[in-house]
């Protein structure tokens, strides 16, 4: 049978790298246990992550990949009508899971450069909002929340609303670049931080998700944890993601080096391109002709991007994928 070609896939903000080498070892290894079930309700992976950042098991809760942690956040404290705060655009989850448990979404426009705009966010907490999500960096633009402008927002905002601070891409920012949610837990109780496996350790499939926060708030959320919800190869593949951090540093080096080539030659070309901290580049600012162009050369050119309301994401994928792009957008 001939091969199908599927162009490149930048759309997902996917590794296209795969899980790395250690990491696929230890899964194929992992695999004479398939047909076995795995731990009724997770004990066994949460442990391990709680391990790693330092806390007691009882502060983090896993599930199926971010979304699967989001959507039984917005269970537990999303009532009919209540609001969740957003930034718009962002990650698609957010508003479509808030429409699923009967909330009512509440969006915040993004700054002229991509940057999520707080005090405007504050002004829209009001007394049904029940949630308000930030992502650092953020989806589809990239930009980071300084760790001096979140200890505000949290000062400003009230106890009674959870705040969800979604670090999906955290490890392609420089550490002295991250917000110390380690500090700011110990002070507000109400803030639930969220990570995932899919981006960075490229285990989008195996979908692992996590969140921590003080005990209580997780208590709460974990409770809507689905019996057998979360596979024995996601402690598998977590332990050896863990033990490879020196492959992982290369990687996330080479994704990094590459995301500025990408941006650079977008640049270059006279498009507005913020400054991104994660796997991905957005172009910003374009008219509607020219998205209704570029979305036309993207198809024709079998490249796969998410089209937003505002401009384009397209994923960091490998030199060729890096190319492929400029040229179409050229």
């Amino acid at each position: 049978m001939p091969t199908v070609q599927l162009g490149h896939q930048l759309a997902l903000n996917e590794n296209p790298y795969g899980p790395l080498p250690s990491v696929r070892a230890a899964l194929t290894g992992a695999l004479v246990a398939a047909n076995r079930y795995p731990e009724f309700l997770p004990r066994r992976l949460p442990g391990l992550i709680a391990e790693r950042l330092g806390y007691p098991p009882e502060r983090v809760v896993v599930g199926a990949g971010a979304t699967g942690v989001i959507m039984h956040i917005l269970q537990e404290f999303v009532t009919p009508g209540a609001g969740v705060v957003m930034a718009t655009p962002t990650f698609d989850g957010y508003p479509l899971l808030t429409d699923t448990v009967g909330g009512r979404v509440v969006e915040v426009p993004l700054t002229r450069d991509g940057h999520q705009d707080l005090a405007a966010m504050s002004a829209a907490v009001d007394q049904r909002t029940a949630v308000v999500v930030l992502c650092s960096p953020h989806n589809p633009t990239g930009t980071c929340v300084g760790h001096g402008a979140f200890a505000e927002f949290l000062e400003r905002t009230d106890p009674s609303v959870t705040v969800v601070f979604d670090e999906a891409y955290i490890d392609f920012v420089p550490p002295g670049d991250r917000v110390d949610t380690a500090m700011l837990v110990e002070r507000h109780p109400n803030l639930v931080v969220m990570r995932t496996f899919s981006k960075a350790y490229g285990l989008a499939a195996l979908r692992v998700g996590y969140a921590f926060g003080s005990a209580p708030i997780i208590t709460r959320i974990r409770r809507w944890q689905l019996p057998f919800g979360m596979t024995a190869l996601a402690e598998a593949g977590v332990r050896a993601c863990y033990a490879a951090e020196d492959e992982l540093a290369l990687r996330t080096e080479t994704i990094t080096q590459e995301c500025a080539r990408l941006a650079s030659g977008l640049r270059d070309l006279g498009y507005r391109v913020p400054a991104s901290a994660a796997n991905f580049v957005y172009l910003a600012g374009c008219a509607p002709a020219e998205l209704d162009r570029l979305r036309t050369v993207f198809t024709r050119d079998g490249i796969q991007v998410k089209h937003c309301t505002t401009g384009i994401r397209i994923t960091v994928g490998d030199p060729a994928a890096t190319a492929a792009v400029v040229s179409a957008a050229r």
